[in-house]
């Protein structure tokens, strides 16, 4: 009787059978994955962009000479809901580069006046006498103009630290468009009679305006370079004119830019623990992988490099009405219209776009590209990158580039064949071994790049990301 109960106990589950798992791990070998990083992404602009060798460290770019517009944009200061122009910013002015008497321009900012517009607003009219210059401070302006067959056309739109009606200051030439608020703007006007009241009162600012009147227009082409003459259509022995192609006498020069870091790792570890992988390999693999990133952020976002902050001011445009839509990027493609070669655009922004064009009924073809199929606007791939940057308004910017040294485009530097080189243009040198027995090995890579003449990028700004309809 004992033994037909002890048989049938395990049968009724009040026993073990069989080793358990638990027990049965401790023989086994566990498979293993190498460190995963969540830091890690596709860094399509390293991948992109053509990298030219830059063996002394400096890339000089050379240019045709090219005459200064004073296109920039104004910077304002704000104490509470008031607005001012800061005095040195006015040189920004075509009427106003080159003259540096800051107690003129003070007394020229002071006569500046605040103005608040509402939505749908007329400011100026396409036609009317050109009495004041404008600044915008904060806000969407259109500009508009009449058609040839009497249509209102879009000209595009102005924004924050834009500006018109500069003509106002000296001839008083009648505005070419009309200005019309999309959004609640800010604007700081300055009448043509508060201008010549302070030239009255400043011998400094009539000689200037006088030699800008008596220099005249230099002869240049439509990209505001030095022209060249020649002649063309002519019979017979007409004479030629003489020419030549005149340089820039400073051009800019660009330094490799350099991200570092020093990686420890303990001796005892490095010995002991490299089965499977080996723990230094590891180390250096991710801490490679962040310097990379770092560098995709660099060619961004560096104030001196940055291909945000490099951006000719005539590329850059705004988006018609806040969300990135189709006629966006058509204006964009007509920024850099000489061979393309791709846009740049946070992944959010590319969702953005994608739901204009889902609105409007219009799907565009995937394009395939070492393959992987990515999104792409009238054949020109758009590839994402999480290092353009999104405001706290949840604006942003698409990035429209061309591309290589033989298309005028943009580039990448670096410079290959340093010591201890562990990738192209990047190095992994040993330091020393401390008292504690900590291995020290100096990580460094090297990079920059350069925007060759000016049309080569072009950047949509103040992309909106999301809106309530």
């Amino acid at each position: 009787m004992t033994e037909t109960t002890q048989s049938a106990a395990p049968e009724n589950g009040n026993g073990q059978l069989s080793l358990s798992t638990e027990a049965a791990r401790q023989l086994s070998t566990t498979t293993k994955t190498p460190p995963q990083m969540q830091e890690i992404t596709s860094r399509w602009l390293l991948r992109l962009l053509p990298w030219v060798q830059c063996s002394g460290g400096v890339f000089r770019v050379n240019r045709r000479l090219t005459y200064t517009l004073g296109d920039g944009r104004i910077t304002f200061s704000t104490t509470g809901s008031e607005v001012r122009v800061i005095p040195a910013e006015l040189t920004e002015l075509p009427v106003l580069r080159g003259f540096d008497d800051m107690e003129v321009l003070e007394a020229l900012a002071g006569r500046f006046t605040q103005r608040e517009v509402e939505a749908g607003e007329q400011i100026v009219t396409e036609g009317a006498e050109g009495d004041r210059l404008v600044l915008i401070a904060h806000g969407r302006v259109g500009k508009l103009a009449r058609g040839a067959y009497g249509d209102e056309q879009d000209l595009g739109v102005l924004a924050d630290g834009d500006h018109f009606g500069e003509q106002a200051l000296t001839d008083g030439a009648p505005f070419e468009f009309s200005a019309r608020a999309k959004t609640a703007t800010t604007l700081l006007t300055l009448s043509r009679q508060d201008f010549e009241q302070v030239a009255e009162q400043s011998p400094a600012l009539r000689a200037h305006l006088e030699s800008l009147a008596s220099s005249g227009a230099q002869a240049q082409n439509d990209y505001g370079e030095a022209a060249i003459d020649m002649s063309s259509g002519h019979t017979g022995e007409a004479t030629l004119p003489g020419t030549f192609v005149d340089y820039e006498l400073s051009p800019r020069e660009y330094e490799l830019s350099v991200a570092q870091t020093i990686l420890r790792v303990h001796s005892r570890v490095s010995d002991l623990y490299n089965q499977p992988m080996s723990q230094l390999d590891q180390q250096l693999r991710l801490t490679i992988e962040a310097l990379r990133e770092r560098q995709e952020h660099e060619l961004i976002n560096n104030r001196e490099f940055g291909l945000l902050h490099n951006a000719d001011f005539s590329q850059r445009i705004r988006t018609r009405s806040g969300p990135p839509t189709p006629d966006d990027l058509d204006d964009l493609l007509a920024t850099v219209w000489k061979e393309p070669a791709f846009f740049l655009a946070h992944p959010q922004a590319i969702a953005a776009f994608g739901r204009e064009c889902s609105k409007r009924g219009v799907y565009p073809q995937a394009s395939e590209v070492s393959g992987h199929r990515v999104p792409a606007w009238r054949g020109v791939p758009i590839f994402p990158c999480n290092k353009i940057p999104v405001s706290g308004s949840r604006t942003t910017s698409f990035l429209l580039m061309r591309t290589g040294q033989e298309n005028q485009g943009v580039v990448g530097l670096h410079q290959t064949g340093i010591p201890d080189e562990y990738q192209p243009s990047l190095s992994v040198r040993f330091m020393n071994i401390n008292e504690k027995a900590v291995v020290s090995y100096l990580v460094s890579a090297y990079y920059s790049c350069a925007v060759l003449v000016p049309d080569a990028l072009g950047v949509l700004e103040d992309v909106e990301l999301g809106r309530n309809d």
